[in-house]
């Protein structure tokens, strides 16, 4: 048998979806779940376009075969909701074309969750897992130094 029903947990709900064993988790995403935020692009782990959150850790899902994803928390930019890093991408315009930037934002969120202090060094660090051809990496540096170092009303600020 090449084939079976399995049962996913994706952006906090339980998905059934008959799979290869073959298929990787963004080919199911994306053509059996309808989830395209995570993009196609280098298909090989290079470009980070693909990047989803599993068990809070970004991985590429091109390099993650569906049945890996059984009995772990997978959440995609969709799960997202307007987290504080997609409003932020939004504010310092840290996207042009945008077919990287779902990626970037599932990467740059799971960094914050990881790092809520991380420094430059961490930032730029984390950011070289993802390529941008459009734009350079300073906008995308701002909007995560925006939500890291946020004022707080419990700080005074």
């Amino acid at each position: 048998m090449d084939k079976a029903e399995v049962t996913l947990n994706i952006n906090g709900e339980e998905r059934m979806v008959y799979i290869r064993y073959a298929d990787t988790l963004l080919y199911v995403l994306r053509e059996k779940l309808g989830l395209t935020g995570a993009k196609p692009g280098c298909l090989n782990g290079d470009c980070g376009a693909c990047t989803i959150d599993v068990d809070g850790h970004p991985m590429k899902s091109c390099l993650m075969l569906a049945v890996e994803a059984i009995d772990k928390k997978v959440t995609t930019v969709e799960g997202l909701k307007n987290a504080p890093i997609q409003m932020e991408f939004i504010e310092k315009f840290a996207f042009q074309c945008g077919y990287c930037t779902p990626g970037f934002i599932m990467n740059c969120h799971t960094l914050m969750k990881k790092h809520p202090n991380a420094d430059e060094t961490v930032i730029k660090d984390w950011l070289e897992s993802n390529i941008c051809r459009c734009t350079g990496y300073q906008e995308i540096e701002e909007a995560i130094k925006s939500v890291l170092f946020k004022p707080t009303a419990s700080n005074g600020n």
